[in-house]
């Protein structure tokens, strides 16, 4: 029997393979990936671009009375600061040995995607922690941490001993607040929770009614009652330690790209297949991402002690 191994056919065996596999991988769908259902994303930089310059902005401005031949007519303004977030390089990627590379040209047999699907929910699960919680080596800052972001005591708090109305009007506060800070131009869509707390909201009845605190405060709440449009409720890993004094943390904010961004120039991809060593192929992967941008600080409202 020939037991010669041709090198040049094993990597043309993976590089088919890999057309299939990434295939398959890019149809995954991780459901406890949350960043991409919390914080927009923007791919629109060059994949290589070494920083992003985005600019922060608020109005100011007052209309008011004037005489019909007066001057002095008031004008509105916009103050924008330039801020840029840098970007970096990460890589995760997956590699094929001697044996099993064998073992699938002998047989006849595909090569599996777990490998590849392990690489790609490592790669979301890196993004998902730096776009939630930051990462202090390259200086960023998460969207439930960020220092821009001033938080405020909940009006009670410590819901496992507030009253279902205590609870409810914390959590209205904490809408109405994105709406006050603003002066009334902006509402919040979205509200955080630590998920201990989801899970409060999700089996707390209401007095004497069958109705849970979660269901009531679906159809009950600041954003419904003007917007007539359901608010978002998640919860988020993380939020239970979030606040000061490491207590539960509660985010309202409106989800939109004028108020927060994710950048991710080059999204995760794998490279072409080489051979990394005699009885090794290597499938590297990377990617490039900057930091989390909250653009609009006063749309987004910490709320901790809950």
């Amino acid at each position: 029997m020939n037991m010669h191994f041709d090198a040049q056919a094993a990597l043309g065996f993976v590089t088919a393979q890999t057309a299939h596999i990434e295939r398959t991988v890019n149809e995954t769908r991780y459901p406890d990936i949350q960043y991409p259902q919390l914080i927009p994303v923007d791919t629109s930089a060059h994949p290589f671009a070494q920083s992003v310059v985005y600019y922060s902005s608020d109005i100011a401005g007052k209309a008011g009375w004037i005489n019909g031949n007066a001057d002095d007519v008031p004008n509105a303004d916009v103050n924008r600061s330039q801020h840029q977030t840098p970007v970096y390089t990460a890589a995760i990627g997956y590699e094929y040995g001697w044996e099993e590379l064998n073992q699938a040209m002998m047989l006849g047999i595909s090569l599996t995607a777990d490998k590849a699907q392990a690489a790609r929910r490592a790669a979301e699960e890196f993004i998902d922690g730096v776009a939630l919680r930051g990462d202090a080596t390259k200086g960023f800052q998460g969207f439930i941490n960020n220092t821009g972001i001033t938080p405020v005591s909940a009006v009670t708090g410590d819901w496992a001993t507030a009253t279902p109305d205590q609870i409810l009007a914390d959590v209205n506060a904490a809408l109405y607040k994105v709406h006050a800070d603003t002066n009334t131009v902006a509402l919040a869509d979205t509200l955080l929770l630590p998920p201990e707390k989801l899970n409060l909201l999700a089996t707390k009845r209401l007095t004497d009614t069958g109705v849970t605190l979660l269901e009531f405060l679906r159809r009950n709440n600041t954003y419904t009652a003007v917007t007539g449009q359901p608010l978002t409720i998640r919860g988020v890993l993380g939020l239970e330690t979030a606040g000061a004094g490491n207590t539960a943390r509660m985010i309202a904010y409106r989800r939109s790209p004028e108020v927060v961004k994710l950048h991710i120039p080059m999204p995760h991809r794998f490279l072409p297949v080489w051979q990394a060593g005699p009885l090794r192929w290597d499938v590297p992967g990377v990617m490039r991402l900057g930091g989390v941008d909250i653009r609009r600080p006063k749309e987004v409202a910490y709320v901790d002690g809950i």
